[in-house]
């Protein structure tokens, strides 16, 4: 039996291995999608807690500012394609979107099933097969020139082959890491993948009456070996073993790189940071003041959502029973300082199937950043999480993997069309 013959392969149905798809498939390709798993867009399904945050509607200059380690390389495949092409493309293919706050992107109905539906039925317009329940093993090259694949099940022949496989993030999707091996097998190297937007691991354990407590308008900040890295301000959460939260994942990224170098990392939550010590201590002695000699808890009240209370109290060793007129200078600046730093020794950092986008990857180096073509293999390209590029929350993630995916297929037909 003849070996199968496509213009494109593309391995993994994820959002960039669908956008690589379809966009070879407009550009009059043959394209065959190879999934492992039963279904596409499993992790796509999950995003935005199910409801899909799409992109974020940046500026080009602010966007970049937030993909790591180096937004620039993804300039050429923003300029053909970004947040706003996507958004126009989605509603073009019949799915309403709405802009929230944080500049980030939903479908109107909160569904992400909605936006996979969307893109399936634009991939398949284009022509293209899908193959499901097909892992590939390893791809076929002769010299430094792609030939096609070897799945589980057979061999497929193409002069250009697209790697979207994703990171090692929610493993339960699919990403478990099998297109890093792909990758090395052909020459590239690794950027020691590791968890990205992930929850914290604190060295003392989470009382169980603050696991699921949200607070909002915190500011985090991050010290590594005792020297304050970095801050950034939004919404904690507690759980069983330590923090997490969106405020958490976004700094989480330089708290995994400095806990793996073996460095102590403290975080600190200021509670009130629209206050200075200064004006909080006032602030503190108003309070006092007006509350006289009822119980100290009254205090409390007045400065904290209830649901963190008793937690603070424990923290400050402070009896509910005292009255604010019996309360010392020592035992206020006590208060003050767990309001306005309360400090969390992190010990360690949850594992991939908690963490939203892996961190590290391919090295960009070895991509050419106009085409996602490998410098090292001719005919393989690259698109997604799978490169060493990884986004804060809020749209980002997927912005990056819609873009490669859809530069990654176009330059795929280009070079072919050039062959």
């Amino acid at each position: 039996m003849a070996m199968q013959k496509y213009d494109v392969i593309v391995i993994g149905a994820g959002a960039a291995g669908l956008l690589a798809a379809g966009r070879a498939g407009s550009m009059g390709a043959r394209v065959l999608i190879l999934e492992k798993m039963e279904r596409p867009g499993r992790k796509l399904l999950i995003t935005g807690k199910g409801r899909c945050n799409i992109t974020n509607d940046a500026d080009l200059k602010e966007f970049i500012t937030h993909v790591h380690p180096t937004g620039n390389f993804l300039k050429p495949a923003f300029s053909r394609f970004f947040n706003k092409d996507l958004i126009a493309f989605l509603n073009g293919e019949g799915l309403t979107t709405v802009l929230e706050r944080g500049k980030r992107y939903f479908p109107a109905s909160g569904n992400s099933a909605d936006v996979l539906d969307s893109i399936m039925k634009w991939v398949k317009a284009q022509g293209a097969d899908f193959h499901y329940n097909e892992p590939v093993e390893h791809l076929l090259v002769n010299g430094d020139v792609v030939r096609g694949v070897k799945t589980s099940k057979s061999e497929y022949s193409a002069d250009k082959v697209i790697l979207a496989t994703g990171g090692k993030s929610y493993p339960a999707t699919g990403s478990s890491g099998d297109g890093y091996k792909i990758a090395m097998q052909a020459g590239h190297t690794l950027i020691h993948p590791r968890p990205a937007l992930v929850p914290l691991e604190t060295r003392d354990k989470i009382p169980s009456e603050i696991n699921d407590l949200i607070l909002k308008n915190v500011r985090i900040a991050v010290w590594i070996d005792g020297r304050k890295s970095g801050d950034t301000f939004g919404e904690i959460g507690f759980h069983s073993r330590g923090l997490t939260g969106p405020g958490i994942l976004t700094v989480s990224r330089d708290v995994v790189s400095a806990l793996d170098q073996g460095s102590e990392v403290q975080i600190s939550l200021d509670l009130k940071p629209a206050l200075d010590d200064q004006q909080f201590d006032k602030r503190l002695l108003r309070e006092l003041n007006k509350a006289g000699n009822k119980s100290v808890i009254h205090l409390f009240r007045s400065l904290l959502p209830s649901s963190v209370i008793p937690y603070v109290m424990k923290r400050t060793n402070v009896d509910r029973s005292l009255r604010c007129d019996q309360l010392t200078a020592k035992k206020r600046k006590r208060i003050r300082r767990e309001i306005k730093n309360m400090v969390f020794n992190i010990n360690g950092y949850r594992p991939f199937k908690e963490a939203i986008i892996t961190a590290g990857g391919i090295p960009t180096k070895e991509i050419t950043a106009k085409t996602m073509e490998s410098k090292i293999v001719n005919g393989l390209f690259f698109a997604g999480e799978i490169l060493d590029l990884d986004g804060d929350t809020g749209g980002y993630n997927l912005q990056i993997a819609f873009s490669t995916g859809w530069l990654a297929g176009q330059s795929a037909v280009s070079v072919l069309s050039k062959a």
